[in-house]
């Protein structure tokens, strides 16, 4: 699937995204950015690949951000 596709949006931070898909597999990625919308998952990881899902593909999806001290 094209990343093009998708909507310029904002993109969100996770430092651990768990994908589920409607096959029951699991997708996990660690320091990643991600966009999340009707046509799709797309997710970009902190060593530059980049992931796509159809929107028809992703049950779900669990997002966890660590929170990090203020300098």
């Amino acid at each position: 699937m094209s990343l093009h596709g998708f909507p310029s949006a904002a993109m969100l931070r996770a430092d651990e995204l768990t994908v589920v898909h409607h096959d029951d597999t699991v997708s996990r990625f660690t320091d990643v950015t991600y966009t999340l919308s009707r046509e799709g998952l797309r997710v970009l990881t902190a060593a530059g690949d980049e992931k796509a899902f159809p929107g028809h593909d992703v049950l779900t999806t669990h997002a966890r951000l660590t929170h990090r001290a203020a300098a």
